[in-house]
């Protein structure tokens, strides 16, 4: 039996948010008929297309075959726009994750140039700071900090951040500026919840000082700038977050200045959609223009 196309375009769907529910918003759809259309391609081709992931669906392999096949059909409907008027490619929803520093400061610009001339362009940015995932259901995109151990997807390093020690100048002024790593000690770390850190990467002060107390801690690097700027104790910050403040003073940069790199994962067949191949451009053009951001005030 030949496979519906509307069915494949629904796996397509599927295969893109890793949902039903969100796929079927997509399409006009409830739910119970895409599930039911999914059935019905499945009955057709012989065997499942879908299994069960950690937080959605993922396609087998051969539901990677119907997609192949889906994205040929949508591009052959794409293109029966009007006369005369070829119709944009870069649109639609690419769903993707970063911390939350690349999320505000690299992917936000990025995104926002990027649609100015493709309007039709919907990017989803959900911040988190955590190792790559093994199963990215729903994700095209995923930035994290730290070299990944991924299967079934393509990494790619887009650059290097640079982290510091920082303290605001009223907080300095009360406890004294610390001139060496001893006298360092003696103040209190503001940085992420050490039990809550997923990123080995990111564990510096606690090897480098581990004798520093915390002071604040909090799994949003925001809040480590802003309890910093008011003076809840020395700050371990991106310096590409921290130099935006006049009120913030690097201390002992020759002693503190911890270089991450960042990674981006792809899922294989992400990238031959245009919108999501446009996403990638433009971020890692964005990382190259902000490059000596991204490493801090000489």
């Amino acid at each position: 039996m030949n496979p519906n196309p509307d069915d494949l375009l629904i796996l397509l769907a599927v295969s893109r948010s890793g949902k039903f529910t969100t796929a079927a918003q997509a399409l006009g759809l409830n739910h119970t008929t895409v599930s039911r259309r999914i059935a019905a391609l499945e009955k057709a081709l012989g065997g499942r297309v879908l299994a069960r992931a950690a937080g959605g669906w993922e396609v087998t392999e051969l539901g990677a075959e119907g997609v192949l096949v889906a994205e040929r059909i949508e591009a052959a409907v794409s293109a029966l726009g009007p006369s005369g008027h070829a119709p944009d490619p870069i649109t639609g929803v690419v769903r993707m994750t970063a911390t939350d520093g690349f999320s505000a400061y690299i992917a936000a610009p990025a995104v926002a140039r990027l649609r100015r001339e493709h309007p039709g362009l919907s990017v989803e940015i959900v911040t988190v700071t955590r190792r790559a995932l093994q199963q990215r259901s729903g994700l095209d995109i995923e930035v994290v900090v730290g070299a990944p151990q991924v299967h079934r997807a393509e990494a790619v390093q887009l650059g290097e951040y640079r982290l510091g020690m920082y303290a605001s100048r009223n907080y300095l002024a009360d406890h004294g500026t610390p001139g060496t790593i001893e006298e360092l000690t003696q103040h209190q770390l503001v940085y992420f919840v050490d039990s809550m850190l997923q990123v080995d990467d990111l564990d510096a002060p606690r090897r480098l000082v581990p004798s520093m107390r915390d002071g604040l801690s909090s799994t949003n690097v925001f809040v480590h700038v802003e309890a910093t700027r008011a003076g809840a104790g020395v700050g371990f910050l991106p310096c590409f977050m921290a130099d935006r403040h006049p009120d913030l003073v690097r201390l002992l940069p020759s002693d503190f200045a911890e270089l991450l790199p960042y990674w981006m994962v792809l899922r294989p067949d992400s990238m031959r959609r245009p919108a999501v191949a446009a996403v990638v451009h433009a971020l890692r053009e964005e990382v190259v223009e902000r490059r000596q951001e991204l490493l801090g005030r000489a």
